[in-house]
């Protein structure tokens, strides 16, 4: 097997380095700059294969612009949004992600930052470190238990099911839209009640998780007028992609406790957050921590690595999209 040509345009764990330093002649990104498209193209010059990341804009112009022997795209991370499909399949280009392995890290985030936005950890912390905490009284830093509230989860994929799980060990009455519904045995065994109607459940709901993909059909999918239909008690947590939420939107309805509290992980612009959000203490604000787990990052990785050896063997690509 001839040594594919790959370029990567971040930095990766060391031991995914050394696996495709010891199988690819890999071309790494030593001191972790976020490339430009420029920089991306003449990274590829002689390159086989591209591995970006999920913040590499990889667009038709760029992949109009990559040398004809790249035939693979093999991205590290689920999301591809930021891959113009239809440009590559115009190019005979391939492209993989790395699906399931991020699924368990991802959904345990997003209940971190719903318990730390109901119960007011982040905003305690700060007090505590403050000096500001003058002792225990009955009505200090009050938040909200999760147990027997309504939880609606948009989007009922791998990790919307594995947020489902963990709100089943916390009590929570479970509910979800998606574009389709779950077979019976899987609505059984998540004790999770299909809402056809996004805004039916919307109004109802006490926690709302996103989890769905941003497409299209899913930009501001939560927009201002769905945001209106919110209880003012309820807590919104997203772990998907910034863009399902109209942020502007969100920001003014924190501020004004039209919604009472968020936890984020994902951002409309980033690195890029809404300046209001910086201000509010009932926001939870996380810097795309989805997958930072040691596990879950090499376990990309190591997709990444099969996706491209796949690929020079002329086999079947694992996870192609």
């Amino acid at each position: 097997m001839i040594r594919p040509v790959v370029a990567v345009t971040r930095k990766l764990p060391a031991p995914v380095e050394a696996r495709m330093n010891e199988l690819f002649d890999a071309r790494f990104n030593a001191d972790d700059h976020a490339m430009t498209a420029d920089q991306i193209i003449t990274a590829c010059h002689g390159a086989d294969v591209l591995a970006p990341t999920v913040t590499d804009t990889i667009d038709a112009g760029v992949i109009e612009s990559l040398p004809p022997g790249l035939c693979l795209i093999a991205n590290f991370g689920v999301g591809v949004n930021h891959i113009d499909l239809a440009a590559a399949a115009a190019r005979g280009i391939g492209v993989t992600n790395t699906p399931d392995v991020l699924t368990d890290d991802t959904a345990d985030l997003a209940m971190a930052l719903l318990l730390s936005a109901a119960r007011r950890v982040v905003e305690g912390d700060r007090l505590a470190r403050g000096g500001k905490w003058g002792g225990w009284n009955p009505t200090f830093m009050v938040g909200h238990r999760v147990s027997g509230k309504r939880l609606g989860i948009i989007g009922m994929g791998r990790i919307g099911q594995a947020v489902a799980r963990r709100a089943n060990g916390f009590g929570m009455d479970i509910h979800y839209h998606n574009r389709s519904r779950l077979a019976p045995g899987i609505e059984g065994e998540l004790q999770a009640s299909w809402c056809e109607d996004l805004d039916e459940m919307l109004a109802t709901m006490d926690l709302i998780s996103g989890n769905c993909p941003q497409t299209p059909d899913t930009l501001h999918l939560l927009n201002a007028t769905r945001l209106d239909l919110i209880q003012p008690h309820a807590i919104i947590v997203n772990t998907a992609r910034g863009g399902i939420i109209d942020e502007a939107a969100l920001a003014e309805r924190l501020a004004d406790r039209r919604i009472a509290a968020a936890g984020l992980d994902v951002y409309e612009f980033e690195p890029a957050i809404h300046s209001t959000l910086l201000t509010l203490e009932n926001v939870v604000l996380a810097p795309h921590l989805g997958s930072a787990t040691h596990e879950g990052r090499i376990a990309m990785g190591e997709k990444v690595v099969q996706n491209i050896l796949a690929h020079s063997k002329g086999e079947a690509l694992p996870d192609r999209v």
